[in-house]
């Protein structure tokens, strides 16, 4: 299953990812989500985006130097990753990573071409998002089954 989403601005990309963020329920916990596309594509505005529906009200940033972000919402544990910085892919192994699967209900990866090869959960769904003139387009691909029901219940909603 493939989306493709014309995103005309920052609004735009965040109001998506609110919708992305409510249709993460049932047994979909943990969805591992990878987030793809250059700088500034827009990529760290939908993990807001989700972090808002979710109940995150702190402030919500790349962890671009620690790598890293978790955060309690009301929703369970979101694990907020960003590997830009990442010199090795066995450089994840220090981050522990498996420890902080159990009990998450979301994992959202930017950059995981880089850490190709490393100790990385699957993705259940790929969302690449692509500067488009003013604003961006976002594809997502459910590769898994838990990714197709997660994306079935975002194009369900229409609020």
């Amino acid at each position: 299953m493939i989306e493709q989403v014309s995103l005309p601005n920052e609004a735009a990309t965040e109001a998506l990812a609110r919708r992305a963020g409510r249709a993460l329920r049932g047994p979909l916990a943990p969805l591992v989500l990878h987030l793809q596309g250059d700088l500034g594509a827009g990529k760290t505005s939908f993990a807001r985006g989700m972090l808002r529906a979710l109940g995150e009200t702190g402030p919500v940033r790349s962890p671009t130097y620690g790598l890293l972000s978790e955060y309690e919402t009301p929703a369970g544990r979101v694990v907020h990753i960003d590997l830009y910085r990442l010199r090795s892919p066995a450089e994840l192994t220090a981050l522990g990573l498996a420890d902080h699967l159990p009990g998450s209900v979301l994992w959202l990866v930017e950059w995981p071409e880089k850490g190709q090869g490393g100790v990385m959960p699957a993705p259940d769904a790929l969302l690449e998002l692509f500067v488009d003139g003013a604003g961006r387009r976002l594809e997502i691909r459910a590769l898994t089954p838990k990714g197709q029901d997660w994306l079935a219940n975002v194009c369900a909603d229409s609020g």
